[in-house]
């Protein structure tokens, strides 16, 4: 009697599963997302969407020591992750991101402000004064003299760091 062979698979069929090779990318991807999950301070992850399961297992990772123990809990972890919301979690990422991005933008701001302030002088502190009437006209003015001072004779910029921080502190950033 002859075996009985399995109907071929049809190559439509074939081409709609994943390999095995994308299967073991995306759990390693998985992986890499639960690490970095479980690397993020308590308060940040506060903001994600994840299970008491998930959280569970990111609290334990902490006592394990062992390498071997250690890999095969972020396998677990990856199994875990696959089970929650991806796209809420990615949309928790983009607005962590897009916030950096607006703090990077308000820093370089900053940074143009305090180099104009000091290449200017008194013009600059004028029309800074125009756009922030709250800030300290004085402290302002003391602080690009002396920043001035430290450009001309070489030292060490204390006093633009200085500068950078009162200017940071007017704009409340």
């Amino acid at each position: 009697m002859r075996k009985q062979r399995p109907d071929p698979v049809e190559v439509e069929e074939q081409e709609e599963r994943p390999s095995k090779s994308q299967l073991k990318r995306e759990m390693h991807a998985l992986q890499a997302l639960g690490e970095t999950l479980i690397a993020m301070r308590p308060a940040e992850r506060a903001r994600f969407p994840l299970s008491d399961d998930m959280l569970r297992a990111i609290e334990e990772t902490a006592r394990i020591r062992s390498h071997e123990g250690r890999r095969r809990h972020m396998q677990y972890v990856g199994k875990l992750i696959r089970k929650e919301d991806l796209t809420a979690i990615q949309g928790v990422f983009d607005s962590i991101d897009q916030e950096q991005e607006q703090r990077d933008h308000a820093f370089h701001r900053l940074e143009k402000w305090r180099e104009r302030l000091i290449d200017e002088g008194d013009e600059a502190v004028d029309l800074f004064m125009t756009e922030h009437p709250d800030a300290d006209r004085q402290t302002l003015r003391q602080l690009i003299r002396n920043a001035q001072r430290e450009r001309e004779e070489g030292k060490p910029p204390t006093s633009s760091r200085k500068l950078f921080k009162h200017l940071r502190e007017t704009l409340a950033l």
